[in-house]
């Protein structure tokens, strides 16, 4: 008598890429997806030969599995991040034709790049990140990965109804982040703004700056102790505009680039040809609302050649 056949090594690792989408977006942070994703695979393969054939849908198997590896990470990341240096930002992600790399040197792999949509904007990863590792886990699996309460209620070792409350509170803290309809830019204005701040920037024009920011606008910067970054965000368009022009001086040498970042128009700061910094930017109303600055090597890999 014969079992069902294992199914193939690339069959399963055809998953990979919707592991990855999932574990950044429960993460914010695309070195600990890449753990997920390997403590996934690792548990598949410490399985049998016949337990792993009894297993009707390894997809859904592994997307379990990484859910509930995901949650522990997101419980434990709550502890870690009250002794991190500073601010604590999403790791920030290129457009899919300019990674490099991971943070062990390895070649960008087709498979890893996450895909780009409105789920990964920088300031819905800081959304996210302020719900509980619950709200997250729900809201991500359900409202954007589409799947039932019933399957998240397996992941998240809830009922289907807990988790449905789960992701309409984490629904709540998304409307209530989100600016009035009317003051919604355009793709194209965030283009043009970050452009114009760019070019603020460059001739150290702070009337200009100022006059791009919106007086209430906020700037997080993100060093982790390992790059020169405010400990405190700046509050204020004329403070934000003072202390770019004060970088400036302090770093002559500082070329900025326009970039995608997270699947919106941003800036990196390159130093003799190495990027040190990724700027994310949040517009509304026809100005910058927020800026969001990773300094932290370590979340800049994908940014640096290897």
């Amino acid at each position: 008598m014969t079992t069902r056949e294992d199914p193939g090594l690339s069959a399963i690792m055809s998953e990979r890429r919707q592991l990855i989408n999932l574990a950044y977006r429960l993460l914010g942070s695309l070195a600990e997806a890449e753990d997920v994703v390997q403590e996934t695979y690792a548990r598949w393969y410490a399985l049998s030969p016949v337990q792993r054939a009894a297993i009707k849908a390894p997809g859904a198997w592994l997307t379990t599995v990484a859910g509930r590896i995901c949650l522990t990470v997101l419980g434990s990341a709550r502890v870690r991040r009250e002794s991190y240096v500073g601010e604590w930002i999403p790791e920030p992600l290129p457009e899919p034709g300019e990674w490099t790399g991971d943070r062990r040197g390895v070649p960008a792999d087709p498979a890893d790049r996450i895909t780009l949509d409105e789920s990964v904007t920088m300031a819905f990863l800081v959304v996210l990140d302020s719900m509980t590792p619950a709200e997250r886990v729900a809201f991500v699996l359900h409202d954007v990965f589409r799947y039932s309460f019933a399957e998240v209620a397996e992941i998240v070792g809830r009922t289907p109804a807990a988790c449905r409350q789960l992701a309409s509170s984490a629904r709540r803290r998304i409307r209530g982040s989100q600016p009035p309809a009317t003051s919604v830019t355009s793709a194209a204005q965030q283009a043009r703004l970050v452009r114009s701040f760019k070019q603020a920037w460059e001739a150290k024009d702070i009337n200009a700056l100022i006059a791009v920011l919106d007086p209430a606008a906020t700037a997080t910067a993100d060093g982790g102790g390992l790059a020169d970054a405010a400990l405190r965000p700046i509050d204020g368009g004329e403070r934000i505009a003072r202390a770019c022009l004060d970088i400036a001086g302090l770093v002559p040498g500082m070329t900025l680039l326009e970039r995608t970042v997270n699947g919106q128009p941003g800036l990196v700061a390159q130093v003799d040809g190495v990027t040190v910094t990724v700027f994310a930017f949040a517009v509304a109303g026809g100005r910058i609302t927020r800026i969001w600055t990773v300094r932290n090597p370590e979340k800049l890999r994908p940014w640096t050649a290897n």
